[in-house]
């Protein structure tokens, strides 16, 4: 009982340890991800504002370019100021696009952009005016456009919205400066936090293993000393085991020759009334006249299932009793041997039967002409009305994992299918039980120990059956059975 307590003492500070350095790990992070998420955001406003101030500014030197060379020309003539025009109306254009894609975080600002980029539209069209008309010879009104004005009021507006637009920028560069340092600072106490925590989440951990490893020590020798307890007790029940091991088999030997005899004492009884039944039905046939004869028939009809039940529970209580050793078995062979059995029923059906190429195996032969014969006799048996029967032998190789054995074991795959009447899928376990009818005996001749025996048989060669069917659709009956079935010889001996 003190065990038990110091191990539910250990458990739970080890578990109240865990949630604290959780909830530190978690705050840390928490602080951390704030912090970057600040800097982040305040380098990101910086970098948009830097971006706007800058693409403003080129905007603003580009339009005082454009006029200088407009301005040279008309007053000179001379083509040379034509190509920093042109430059600088092309720049224009581009740098007009750039500054529509940034934004900026100012209440007001995209507006005061958006004005600016008016006036410079306007500007750049007044500035072609005059450059176009003094390219058409028309230098005198080209002048008296330049001379109203127009072009350097617009350069004066722009000129206003360009010092409006950096100061506000200029401003908001400030403050964000300003707010940089103040979480640079943060930073610091944040990491400072960290660091403090870590250390003492180190000598935390140093602490706990500490005392674990001294609580491990403590228990690995209770431990020891509990294996060598269980041990004790393990060869004690080994040799319980043996002893009950032995006592089965002596019990299975007994029960072997319990069945034996049972079914011989009680063929005999069967034997006689079949044996009176016949010498009646000869020696007293008018005497008892059409219902007495029936009464006969029926006699003798119960007699002979009662003795083909006899004979099959005898042979379902051998499958494991009597078996033989494992062998190489060349299933090819065997499913000859059986449809060779079955020829003059198959004849009768007009019956077509498909087989695969099948393996050789280690099994029982014997036994493995008996799983063969019930399938295939069913799967003639049981066809449907005025359908001749299909039947197909498939095989595959098929490597499924054993939690029994802890490993993937290799088998193979053997699938019996047929278009019979089938059954419902319900019934797919309740086939393989002992007694078990689908039908009743005046429709389809059997005692219902068939495929249980097919189970037995399969299992004692450490496999599987299944089946799948729908109501006529025909069945299917899945066999696997392993590669290795020397792995299973004794299982199928218990």
């Amino acid at each position: 009982m003190s065990k038990k307590k110091q191990q539910s003492k250990a458990n739970i500070t080890w578990a109240t340890f865990m949630v604290v350095v959780l909830g530190i790990i978690v705050g840390n992070a928490f602080l951390a991800l704030n912090t970057i998420q600040g800097l982040t955001q305040t380098q990101k406003s910086l970098d948009n504002t830097s971006m706007l101030t800058t693409a403003i500014e080129k905007l603003h030197l580009s339009i005082v370019q454009a006029e200088s060379g407009q301005r040279g020309y008309l007053l000179t003539e001379e083509a040379d100021y034509l190509t920093p025009y042109y430059d600088a109306v092309a720049q224009i254009e581009a740098q007009t696009d750039h500054v529509k894609s940034l934004h900026s975080e100012i209440d007001g600002q995209a507006e005061r952009i958006a004005q600016l980029l008016v006036l410079v539209d306007s500007k750049i069209k007044e500035l072609k005016q005059t450059v176009n008309l003094a390219l058409d010879d028309k230098e005198r009104r080209a002048l008296y456009v330049l001379n109203t004005h127009k072009g350097r009021k617009l350069y004066k507006q722009i000129r206003e919205y360009v010092n409006e637009i950096q100061d506000r920028e200029l401003l908001f560069k400030v403050s964000h400066f300003s707010k940089l340092a103040q979480i640079k600072n943060e930073a610091k106490i944040t990491f400072a936090i960290t660091a403090i925590t870590s250390a003492l989440l180190i000598i935390g951990m140093f602490i706990m293993t500490r005392l674990n490893l001294r609580n491990a020590a403590q228990y690995r020798f209770e431990l020891e000393k509990q294996n060598e307890t269980l041990a004790m007790k393990v060869s004690e029940r080994t040799q319980e085991l043996t002893l009950y091991s032995d006592e089965l088999s002596r019990s299975n030997r007994e029960l072997e020759e319990f069945a034996f005899v049972a079914s011989h004492d009680l063929q005999e009884p069967l034997r006689k009334i079949q044996a009176f039944s016949d010498r009646l039905e000869t020696m007293f046939k008018d005497e008892l006249g059409e219902k007495g004869m029936d009464y006969i028939g029926r006699m003798k009809n119960a007699a002979q299932r009662m003795s083909n039940l006899i004979n099959d529970l005898l042979e379902f209580s051998r499958i494991t009793t009597r078996g033989k050793d494992f062998d190489d078995t060349n299933l090819n062979e065997v499913v000859a041997d059986i449809l060779s059995d079955l020829e003059i029923a198959i004849k009768e059906s007009e019956a077509q039967i498909d087989v695969d190429d099948l393996p050789v195996i280690q099994a029982d032969k014997s036994q493995m002409q008996q799983l063969f014969l019930n399938l295939l006799s069913n799967a003639v048996k049981f066809r449907r009305p005025n359908v001749n029967p299909h039947i197909k032998i498939s095989y595959q190789d098929e490597d499924i994992f054993s939690s029994d054995h802890n490993t993937h074991l290799s088998f193979q795959v053997i699938t019996i299918e047929d278009n019979g009447i089938g059954f419902s899928q319900d019934y797919a376990d309740k086939i393989f039980v002992p007694f078990q009818r689908l039908h009743g005996r005046s429709q389809y001749k059997g005692t219902g120990i068939g495929l249980s025996v097919c189970r037995r048989i399969v299992e004692r060669h450490g496999g599987t059956i299944t089946a799948q069917s729908k109501d006529g659709e025909g069945a299917t009956f899945i066999i696997k059975l392993p590669v290795e079935a020397e792995l299973f010889t004794l299982q199928g001996e218990a």
